[in-house]
């Protein structure tokens, strides 16, 4: 009887490392795991480079602004206020790249067209931009659009492709939507925008979209906060800057504010902590160690 009870629970102890692996591995779920929308786009990168090296291929004249000791040049980018037109930029080159470079999951027969007629980036642009602007969609709802996105893909096991592209996004835009914004758009609004679609179809896809993603429509700080990064690394490796301008006075005194303020939150919530902790029997001495930032 121990042996048996020894092995069940080496049994269970080899599942439950193989969730946690499993997880871990989520790049939706868990922040240190690599986004695969940035692995997916190293392929083309490392040919791109390889190919101007192999050709002599100048990169010409540098268009990128570098800041200086008498200039500082800075974006109105920051995770928790992202510039919308570059991060949708972003985010449909990411989705570009899923589709370029997909990983065939399907078991069933693949159709005849599976690998044609691609979609261009533009293309994926217009049409997110389109629904975007209609439904007055802000930039982190595109953000929360594409960990639904990689994590329907990594869940279900399916790819995104030509022929189920559109689907695809338009279902982790509406939940995403839902989630993030006060005031969701409703089903019957995207209606109005796609004239080729019914409030039934709508709803049905998103019941499957929930049930694929198990219901878990939770995105921690950490897992957006890599995305956000992770879109600015992918927009440096295709030449898709950010508006830089010259740090004015004005801005920044705006951004020495701001950051006073994110300062006196800080405290506030330090004390706080500090006094619910008095309730402890015997805690003496407390005391802060400084940070050291380098």
């Amino acid at each position: 009887p121990e042996c048996k009870l020894l092995r069940v629970c080496s049994f269970w102890d080899v599942e439950d490392h193989s969730i946690n692996l499993a997880l871990e591995s989520n790049p939706s779920d868990h922040p240190r795991a690599s986004t695969i929308f940035l692995s997916k786009s190293q392929t083309d990168v490392r040919e791109k480079r390889k190919s101007n090296h192999i050709n002599h291929v100048s990169p010409g004249q540098l268009t990128k602004k570098y800041s200086s000791c008498s200039t500082i040049f800075i974006d109105d980018s920051t995770v928790s206020q992202p510039n919308l037109r570059s991060t949708i930029k972003c985010v449909t080159l990411a989705i570009f790249y899923h589709i370029k470079n997909r990983t065939l999951f399907q078991r069933e027969e693949v159709p005849d067209d599976y690998y044609k007629h691609d979609p261009d980036h533009k293309h994926i642009y217009r049409f997110v931009r389109t629904l975007f602007s209609a439904a007055q969609l802000t930039a982190e709802c595109a953000i929360v659009t594409l960990v639904y996105l990689e994590r329907l893909l990594t869940y279900a096991e399916i790819d995104i492709c030509p022929s189920n592209w559109k689907r695809i996004v338009l279902g982790a835009i509406l939940l995403a939507s839902k989630v993030w914004d006060d005031q969701a758009v409703w089903n019957v609004d995207y209606c109005q925008i796609l004239k080729d679609i019914t409030v039934e179809d709508m709803n049905e896809m998103e019941r499957h979209f929930l049930e694929l993603l198990q219901f878990n429509i939770n995105v921690p700080a950490s897992v957006y906060a890599k995305y956000y990064f992770d879109l600015r690394s992918l927009a440096d490796d295709n030449n898709l800057s950010f508006l830089l301008e010259p740090l004015s006075k004005e801005r920044a005194q705006k951004l020495e504010a701001i950051s006073r303020l994110c300062e006196d939150k800080y405290k506030d919530l330090s004390k706080a902590a500090m006094r619910r902790s008095f309730s402890a029997d015997n805690l003496v001495g407390i005391r802060r160690s400084n940070a050291i930032l380098s």
